[in-house]
């Protein structure tokens, strides 16, 4: 038990997770529904990890399964034996109601939430698993087995996976071995097997980076980027003496700003001019890198490194790693494994680091070492009532709908507005995202009760269709 976590630090473990994975759910009905049921799936899935390991509860597990709730959601307040009780009669993992909705939401708009749910789910049942400070194979088998059911329904519901899910058998420890001695040589011998894609051409990128709305500052730091990269190359060609260079970069801005878009866009384009070789792009969070229970997190946050490489590695909310109190915490860790990574692999491997303005600037100056490496910023502003008109529009001609006039000088009125008395919660694009999702469902039992609609009121979305009923709460 001497490795074991504190029951308080494995809530701080368990609700970080959980709320990084939250703020990426897009649709506010959806994410409201997992904000209240997660708590709960997720202590019924710690009573299956602790009945597979035998099912002996102790004071610990007591402590640890009171802490696995969320900032607002009640708190549990199980007796020893109650638990043990639970434990015992645990009926089998039954996946959550949520979870469907997400891969119904996840199909219709081409997003990757479910899969992304089993990941969380994997390292939030290995947490639990650490209750004794190890990961027994039992419990790692149990912890497989759900995922494995969960991947299932994605394969079945036509979501495909893009990367291989995390394995629960690679955590398990050892007597006097590392904890997963086998999980980085598979991990380099699939790397290896990877083809990279032919580079693309950079005037398509650059047009491709020009049709964004918006972003004016950001396209001409890129193409200064560019430029830098280009005339290094010639330097070189010519047997002139270069400075050393970072191409790492500090993505910094308010949600729904097109970070992640710009991050992909630039992940090709350095595959293009000839900086990677590869040109894929990586993304994660807090959660997809660290670990909850000691010696993981280099594990984890290396498996993540490894898929990354040869291409870029965008970690979002990246100031969540460094903004703990706590100075045992396990984000300490993961940019301890980062950085040596960055120094590592110079030549097949950028960081994009990305956040809010004022957080990503205490982020970078917590630690020296990612303030040697990270020297270059691109500053998204947040998108006005115009821009955001635009992005609606574009969303509306990529999913075959037009506006009426009337619905037209609406959306610009409230979006207008939305922009004007925006506030710290204010989404940008994602609020617009929500905003056109809304309008569609309307619309659609709108049209629903109309006999044989013509292809024009099939496409044509109304103020009506816009605006919120003065019944309904808003999101």
């Amino acid at each position: 038990m001497k490795d074991a976590m504190t029951a308080q630090a494995m809530h701080k473990q368990y609700s970080d997770g959980v709320t990084a994975f939250r703020q990426h759910i897009a649709n506010p009905a959806m994410r409201q529904m997992f904000n209240t049921c997660a708590d709960e799936f997720l202590r019924q899935c710690a009573l299956g990890v602790w009945q597979a390991d035998g099912g002996a509860v102790t004071p610990q597990h007591v402590e640890w399964y009171n802490a696995i709730y969320c900032k607002g959601n009640p708190v549990p307040s199980a007796l020893f034996w109650e638990l043990s009780t639970a434990v015992a009669e645990y009926p089998g993992f039954q996946p959550p109601a949520f979870f469907r909705k997400m891969m119904d939401y996840d199909k219709a708009y081409h997003q990757t939430t479910a899969r992304r749910f089993v990941d969380l789910m994997t390292l939030m049942l290995l947490l639990f698993a650490a209750v004794d400070g190890a990961v027994s194979d039992r419990e790692a088998g149990f912890v497989n087995a759900c995922a494995d059911t969960l991947s299932a329904l994605c394969a079945q519901g036509g979501l495909a996976s893009e990367h291989p899910r995390t394995d629960a058998g690679d955590f398990v420890t050892r007597r006097g071995d590392s904890p997963a001695p086998a999980a980085k040589g598979a991990l380099e011998a699939a790397s290896e097997k990877e083809t990279a894609l032919p580079p693309e051409k950079l005037e398509d990128l650059l047009s491709e980076l020009d049709s964004l709305c918006g972003l004016d500052k950001v396209k001409r730091d890129v193409k200064s980027l560019i430029n830098l990269v280009k005339v290094r190359r010639l330097r070189e060609e010519q047997g002139l003496p270069v400075p050393p260079m970072s191409l790492h970069l500090v993505f910094m801005g308010n949600p729904g700003t097109g970070k992640t878009t710009v991050a992909r866009l630039l992940a090709r384009i350095y595959h293009s001019i000839g900086v990677l070789p590869k040109g894929q792009l990586v993304e994660v969070d807090r959660s997809g890198l660290v670990a909850g229970f000691v010696g993981q997190t280099a594990i984890k946050t290396s498996e993540v490194i490894q898929k990354a490489l040869g291409g870029v590695l965008f970690i979002d909310e990246a100031y969540a790693l460094s903004s703990h109190d706590n100075a045992n915490d396990f984000g300490r860790e993961a940019i301890e494994t980062l950085l040596k990574a960055m120094e590592d692999h110079r030549s097949d491997l950028i960081v994009i680091v990305a956040g809010y303005t004022a957080l990503m600037g205490d982020f970078i100056h917590a630690n020296p070492g990612l303030e040697s490496r990270f020297n270059k910023y691109f500053y998204f502003d947040d998108y006005n009532g115009e821009q955001l008109f635009s992005i609606f529009q574009s969303m509306c001609e990529k999913n075959g709908y037009t506006l009426s006039n009337d619905g037209a000088e609406y959306c610009k009125s409230y979006l207008n507005s939305l922009y004007e008395e925006r506030d710290e919660n204010f989404g940008n694009a994602r609020d617009v995202r929500n905003l056109f999702e809304r309008a569609v469902a309307r619309q659609a039992d709108r049209v629903a009760g109309l006999t044989s609609p013509t292809r024009e009121q099939l496409m044509e979305l109304t103020t009506a269709d816009l605006k919120e009923p003065e019944s309904e709460d808003n999101p």
